[in-house]
């Protein structure tokens, strides 16, 4: 008796499939953690001698650190379509909180990080801020995740401001302090217990890749006293800051900060906020570690932890006074430096590295440890070397763009920037952690800053159709920049310094 072809199909299928099942479900599950505008005022990085991060200490122990670790823009929108494309700001054009990456043509078919695991077999879930400003339409968020949870966000907050109207419009998210409320009435904190239960209940045939986003330290930090208590009020919080610091910078490093809500230095030491913000800063990332805390025990309580991935990553960093200013939007180390953070299988335990690491790394990096097929697509570089060998080197630095023209190079060593007006600076970070001497116009440097300049993407798009908000373009035959619509001249006073 003759089978029929398509019976027989059937039955093998049939009959391969616990072995698909098998091969799905040995695959390593990926939690996935964002926090937002963190900087590496965290213990595994040592930036603040008083940061109280004991989870992230501990997470620390079971993996490898990136010490040298930094974003390809300082700013939300462009750093997290950066991290989830594999592709660098300069080649997408996107610099500002604007557009949606998937309204440009030219990456409307682009298949990102979540969507790479969902078509390898993954269940993919997300809740908070992964994508800045979450996805548009019912039809984006399908294709981006198979499940999205709570949106997140800052939770509570007090009936009016907490602080003095700030520079620049009294802009809302300009605010920090105590208020009385419970660590259950913040986002973070729903949004760490939705993930909690995707984890007691994630189906055991199926690995999961779960995307957790923290709201938190970005502003407005509204904090419960019991978290503030836990920092001094004195002068034991502040950062080190050099009067006239950017005296040797120039003048278009301002361009780059120019016009922005968040306050100059000059005004939060004038209003007595400066400890304030810090204390309120330090203590939002003290709440976040503890959210990251309960996710790990969960993992733990689960049976799931050895054969789960963690990342943990900021989308960029955050000036509380260093060059006289607060906020990001700069291509200093404050500003670029950001945890990156590895553990589980194929990962060293209680490891550091030096060498330089972008956020663009992690894409290809975690398919390299699930074994997912590798794309030819990205620019980032798998970081699977450095994570089983904290001595293996690079072949580059780390580079991070904001705007057309303006670079941040990172070597082990140096910081090295080029404006867009073809100013530059350079930094020996190993004897001046602080940036505090811009080395640019020293000949003996001659060869270090040709070294560096030999890495300013040759890709450098201006921004992309439907750019908005901290835009800012130079415009050669004038030398004038345009920031959102407004010509900046040299002879301009800078707002906030008057």
């Amino acid at each position: 008796m003759k089978v029929p072809s398509a019976f027989l199909a059937a039955v093998l299928a049939l009959a391969a499939l616990p072995a698909v099942f098998a091969a799905t479900a040995s695959k390593p599950n990926v939690l996935f953690i964002a926090i937002d505008d963190q900087n590496d005022w965290v213990g595994p990085l040592g930036g603040h001698p008083l940061a109280r991060t004991p989870q992230l200490d501990r997470l620390a122990a079971r993996g490898t650190t990136l010490l040298n670790a930094h974003c390809q823009a300082p700013l939300c929108n462009p750093s997290r379509t950066s991290l989830l494309l594999g592709l660098r700001p300069t080649t997408t054009g996107v610099y500002g909180l604007a557009p949606w990456f998937r309204t440009l043509e030219p990456l409307k078919g682009r298949v990102t990080l979540p969507q790479h695991f969902k078509a390898n077999g993954y269940r993919t879930l997300t809740t908070g801020k992964i994508y800045h400003g979450g996805v548009g339409n019912a039809e984006a968020r399908k294709h981006e995740f198979d499940v999205w949870g709570p949106a997140g966000g800052m939770g509570a907050k007090p009936p009016k401001k907490l602080i003095p109207p700030t520079p620049g419009g009294n802009h809302p998210l300009m605010d920090w302090g105590v208020f009385p409320h419970r660590d259950e009435d913040k986002g973070d904190y729903q949004i760490a217990s939705w993930a909690i239960d995707q984890i007691k209940t994630a189906p055991k045939e199926q690995p999961f890749f779960l995307a957790v986003g923290f709201f938190l330290p970005h502003v407005p930090c509204y904090i419960p006293q019991k978290w503030y208590d836990l920092f001094p009020g004195d002068d034991r919080l502040l950062p080190p800051v050099k009067a006239n610091d950017r005296d040797d910078t120039p003048r278009f490093s301002w361009n780059l900060h120019w016009d922005l809500p968040e306050p100059r230095l000059k005004w939060v030491q004038e209003n007595k906020q400066w400890h304030n913000l810090v204390r309120s800063y330090l203590a939002s990332t003290a709440f976040v570690d503890a959210q990251i805390g309960r996710l790990m025990d969960q993992l733990e309580a689960s049976g799931q932890a050895d054969n789960t991935i963690i990342v943990v990553w900021g989308d960029h960093g955050w000036h509380l006074g260093e060059k006289g200013i607060t906020g990001k939007n700069t291509l200093w180390e404050r500003s670029t430096r950001v945890p990156l953070i590895f553990a589980g299988p194929g990962v060293a335990k209680g490891s550091r590295t030096m060498q330089p690491a972008e956020l663009m790394d992690i894409y290809p990096t975690l398919a390299e440890l699930c074994g997912l097929p590798a794309r030819s697509d990205l620019e980032g570089l798998s970081l699977v070397p450095q994570l089983q060998n904290p001595s293996a080197k690079r072949v580059r630095p780390a580079i991070t763009s904001h705007n057309q023209g303006n670079h941040g190079i990172r070597s082990e060593r140096w910081r090295y920037i080029h404006y867009a007006d073809g100013t530059e600076e350079l930094y020996d970070i190993a004897a001046d952690p602080n940036e505090w001497t811009n080395l640019a116009g020293d000949p003996r440097h001659a060869a270090v800053m040709a070294e560096h300049r030999r890495w300013i993407p040759k890709v450098d798009l201006p921004p992309a159709p439907g750019s908005a908000s901290r835009v800012l373009t130079y415009d050669p035959a004038t030398n004038e920049s345009v920031w959102e619509g407004k010509r900046v001249r040299s002879t301009d006073p800078i707002p906030g310094l008057q």
